[in-house]
């Protein structure tokens, strides 16, 4: 599957009416976050390195380059950037292929979407093969468009996946509502100058301007996201 660019979607006359979804995935719709930490100090282990456990909140939430050229760096490890991602990519679709955890009020919140007819897109620092292998779970007809972290020049915390998004689904950045879990991902929604709510999946998120803090996505519905267009 590859990323695509639908039809404009047709705006409502109501300039505060909710455009489209932005979602993110790992730690948002699937509870991953913890496989990407666990697979790196398996990887790192094999190269005979202990990764430190604080350093899971550096490389949380990041893209792929960003996450493993700081271990790189940190562990003095003999392995290229490009060796290292193929082993952490492949490490982690072998984890996802034993069990792969929707997180709470993700199922619910897909399928209210879908039978509202609200554009909602798929958009992850995560690369495209791993996207497309987690879909087959999350169910790829819930997704108008989806944005992978490796067909963007700049993946988050930049603005560019999710201006990317809002772009190919016709809708105005600052009338679309983004649910992420890390402060990264919060960092790109706000750049983007969409409406954010954060699930914190590891490290803490405080509440700030057009920034809505939950505990769990199963606080979450599209009456929630509405009412965040007129906040």
């Amino acid at each position: 599957m590859t990323s695509t660019v639908p039809a404009p979607v047709t705006r409502t006359a109501d300039g505060s009416a909710l455009q489209a979804v932005l979602l993110d995935m790992d730690g948002t719709l699937v509870d991953t976050e913890g496989f990407w930490w666990d697979v790196e100090v398996e990887v790192f282990a094999g190269l005979g390195h202990t990764l430190d456990d604080t350093w899971r909140h550096v490389v949380v939430g990041g893209p792929m380059t960003r996450s493993a050229g700081f271990l790189i760096e940190a562990t003095g490890a003999d392995i290229t950037l490009a060796e290292l991602t193929v082993l952490l990519n492949q490490g982690f679709e072998d984890r996802i292929d034993r069990a792969l955890p929707l997180m709470p009020g993700a199922a619910r919140l897909l399928a209210e979407l879908a039978e509202y007819e609200i554009p909602t897109a798929l958009v992850s620092a995560s690369h495209r093969r791993i996207i497309d292998r987690v879909l087959t779970t999350l169910g790829p007809q819930y997704f108008a468009l989806t944005v992978a972290g490796d067909e963007v020049t700049r993946t988050k915390p930049h603005p560019d996946p999710y201006l990317f998004a809002a772009a190919g689904l016709g809708a105005d950045p600052t009338r679309c509502a983004v649910v992420e879990d890390t402060a990264t991902g919060v960092a790109a929604a706000e750049a983007a100058g969409c409406h954010v709510v954060a699930v914190p999946s590891v490290a803490p998120i405080t509440p700030a301007a057009r920034r809505t803090v939950v505990t769990s996505l199963e606080q979450v519905d599209l009456a929630f996201l509405r009412g965040l267009m007129v906040a």
